[in-house]
């Protein structure tokens, strides 16, 4: 069974951007730029690439996600490959692109610090607590509820 799944760190490079769809759910979306760095062995000189992904997250994920990301922030983001597919405006023809649907999305810690505040959970559970906050996955997974912690 083929997997989809794609680990990235990089340098956000546009402040998320906050969006609701029609039936009131959050979406953010910003910009990821990944740097590789070698030195090349004839020459002996450093050479690097940058790519560059447009990073799409939901619900309670997205809202976390614009108020703690800001340009330059460097993070480590999960997720799946998406293909979108659109006609172009202007002269109708096909366009597409390929975008990162994150699952998780986290702060790296190589060279930065972070402290990390709990979310009171939409049930109206207790007060904020310190600790790593889970988010919700696209789907189900067996064992545990969207309402039970899954440790």
């Amino acid at each position: 069974m083929p997997d989809n799944t794609v680990t990235l760190v990089g340098n956000v490079t546009r402040d998320p951007e906050l969006r609701f769809t029609a039936g009131g759910a959050a979406n953010a979306s910003f910009g990821l730029a990944v740097n590789r760095r070698w030195q090349n062995r004839q020459t002996q000189e450093w050479e690097e690439q940058v790519s560059f992904f447009d990073v799409v997250c939901w619900r309670e994920m997205a809202e976390n996600v614009s108020e703690s990301l800001t340009k330059g922030t460097r993070v480590i983001v999960n997720g799946r490959l998406e293909q979108q597919t659109w006609d172009d405006k202007n002269d109708g023809s096909k366009r597409s692109k390929i975008q990162v649907v994150a699952d998780e999305i986290a702060p790296s810690l190589r060279w930065a610090t972070a402290q990390i505040t709990r979310n009171e959970r939409a049930g109206g559970q207790s007060a904020p607590r310190p600790a790593a906050q889970p988010t919700q996955p696209q789907a189900e997974p067996a064992g545990y509820g969207y309402d039970e912690e899954p440790f």
